[in-house]
């Protein structure tokens, strides 16, 4: 047998990031950035190229494409990540980019009014994930992760798993959501329970762990979530996936 391929540069770009334990955001938004940078160099491998190949793809980011500093800062954390844990190599003195500006406006805050005013126009689990995102701090990317062992509705708390930095952390559960929390709950067991009436919801386990099938318990967790769910049951044809979610975003994707 000949020698296998090596794996290609997006490949250990992704394992670089996976080693290291970046969130799966990150690894997305870092693996576009190279592939931006590489299109902008006609397709030339980056291996080729330096300092003065990085200075030129940054200053079009600025002058050119007139991204934040932000937005500018993120593409060259990216391209050092490739070259430093990719090839071993260490840029040198970036010194000649052309620098984005950062935003000097002040920031629009809506007020309490106008809060509750968007928020009386929606209904549903959109609304309830609004209303999280509202009164509980949470990032969108967290709500969608919510699971039903996160939420503390006795203690009026919510634990983030996994968060900014992938750092956990408590924040506030609202006393007005207690309520409707409890509501969707209720409405997302019963769809399971239907589920396992019609057959689905259920795995199987290999026979030498000592059973054939077994049942999921519902749960939560949201696409693209670095917290996997339980199991993976055989989705009911129209149903939302192979197990019932319990978090607000239960049936949004």
């Amino acid at each position: 047998m000949g020698t296998p391929d090596p794996p290609k540069l997006i490949d250990q770009m992704r394992e670089a990031l996976r080693t290291r334990h970046y969130s799966p955001r990150t690894e997305q938004v870092y693996v576009l950035w190279v592939k931006r940078f590489i299109r902008f160099h006609k397709m030339r491998h980056p291996k080729e190229m330096a300092e003065p190949e990085i200075n030129e793809f940054l200053t079009y980011l600025a002058v050119e494409q007139k991204v934040s500093a932000s937005t500018q800062n993120q593409a060259l954390a990216a391209v050092l990540f490739l070259y430093r844990y990719v090839f071993g190599v260490d840029i040198g003195d970036l010194g000649g980019v052309v620098r984005a500006r950062k935003s000097h406006h002040v920031p629009i805050v809506m007020t309490r009014a106008e809060t509750r005013a968007v928020l009386s126009e929606m209904s549903g689990e959109t609304k309830l994930m609004a209303s999280l995102l509202n009164g509980s701090g949470l990032r969108l990317s967290e709500c969608l992760c919510l699971r039903v062992q996160d939420l503390d509705l006795a203690g009026g708390e919510i634990v983030v798993f996994n968060g900014k930095g992938n750092k956990d952390r408590v924040t506030v559960l609202p006393e007005g959501l207690k309520a409707p929390l409890r509501e969707h709950l209720t409405g997302v067991r019963a769809i399971h329970r239907q589920d396992l009436q019609d057959g689905w919801g259920r795995v199987k386990v290999p026979e030498a762990l000592g059973a054939s099938t077994r049942t999921l318990p519902p749960t939560g967790g949201g696409s693209g979530c670095s917290r996997s769910a339980t199991g993976g049951g055989t989705p009911r044809p129209g149903s939302r996936g192979g197990t019932t979610r319990t978090s607000p975003s239960s049936s949004g994707r």
